[in-house]
């Protein structure tokens, strides 16, 4: 279906205050937003414009009864300067998912892929060129009916901002492994991309943090026991040779990148099992010397080595070594810089 998508430039970029490639995703963000509108049941309006402050209703829903989810995204520029996103329509289909986990109304996915297309050709100057930097996008969709009263909205904003980004982690990272504080449960929403589990982890990850954590590795609300995933990324171990990731059991993000990895990993020719996996597996494999590697995945993060999982009872480090999970980072890179073939079809010109 074909679009008619309103565009308002701005008058004057901002790219000449930043300096491109060296910045911390989250604090600047591009010049431009895309807004669509959800009123008398469909979607209306489609439209960027400059990015600017949003008027909210001190009543709007979502500040009150949670109605919001988001997607994670980033942007790159291919071999030929041309901006490449990396599976839209995985993100459009996961946001529709959250969407009706949450009551909320589904976003055209064909829209949502033509929005981030010709948002990231406009901001194709905000893409930073260094290794392991990106534009990162935010798409995100929230209530904004003003009422007071617990049911589901029935109005709604769409937007997608878009922030440069660095390296999220330039070291390998220790995990916390939580065991008074759950993420998700099955039945709830933890499969879902709401921003209330994000906010539920703040605190956790704040803890961990002061202990010298980097994230927070979540197990299951009932027993503490099998692992679910990390902060902001999926986990995948490497024992005996094999590859293993928590399953989707109701409770686990079925992150983009996390399929990508098990794609690339049997490509190349490893066995890669999803199933549930427990702690105290991953401690005997430990202790037996068959665990050789781990690393999380996700999009902000890309794929993050672990360097040591722990809460204070046990402790469990790393090989120093990680030749395929650097194979994997490695492979997904070029793959979004087209410096090889996306053999795959993920790769979605922007233009």
């Amino acid at each position: 279906m074909s679009y008619n998508i309103k565009i308002t430039p701005i008058e004057k970029s901002k790219i000449d205050t930043v300096d491109i490639n060296n910045i911390i995703m989250g604090f600047s963000f591009s010049d431009h937003m895309f807004i669509c509108d959800y009123h008398d049941g469909e979607w209306q309006n489609p439209r960027i414009e400059p990015l600017a402050l949003i008027p909210t209703h001190p009543a709007a829903m979502a500040l009150h009864y949670g109605q919001a989810i988001f997607e994670g995204m980033k942007a790159t520029l291919g071999k030929d300067g041309t901006p490449l996103l990396f599976r839209p329509d995985e993100n459009a289909k996961r946001l529709n998912f959250s969407a009706d986990r949450m009551g909320m109304p589904t976003f055209p996915e064909d829209l949502f892929v033509e929005s981030l297309k010709k948002l990231v050709a406009m901001e194709k100057n905000w893409i930073p060129t260094k290794e392991g930097s990106a534009l990162y996008l935010r798409p995100f969709m929230y209530a904004d009916e003003a009422f007071i009263g617990m049911r589901a909205a029935t109005s709604f904003k769409f937007i997608v901002m878009a922030s440069p980004s660095g390296p999220i982690y330039s070291h390998k990272i220790k995990l916390y492994a939580e065991t008074k504080y759950i993420r998700a449960a099955n039945g709830g929403t933890g499969e879902a991309k709401a921003a209330g589990n994000y906010a539920a982890a703040i605190r956790p990850t704040e803890y961990a943090k002061s202990k010298g954590y980097d994230q927070v590795l979540w197990l299951d609300a009932q027993d503490f026991e099998y692992i679910q995933e990390v902060g902001t990324m999926n986990i995948f171990f490497k024992i005996a040779g094999k590859f293993i990731t928590p399953s989707l059991t109701g409770s686990i993000l079925s992150g983009i990148t996390r399929m990508s990895v098990i794609d690339v990993l049997r490509d190349k020719g490893y066995e890669v099992t999803e199933r549930q996996i427990t702690i105290t597996e991953i401690k005997e494999a430990f202790a037996n010397g068959t665990l050789e590697e781990a690393f999380g995945a996700g999009t902000a993060v890309g794929i993050a080595m672990i360097q040591e999982i722990g809460n204070g009872d046990f402790t469990l480090k790393f090989p120093e070594e990680n030749p395929v999970s650097e194979m994997v980072k490695q492979t997904l890179n070029d793959i979004k810089l087209q410096k090889i073939e996306d053999k795959f079809g993920w790769i979605v010109e922007a233009k």
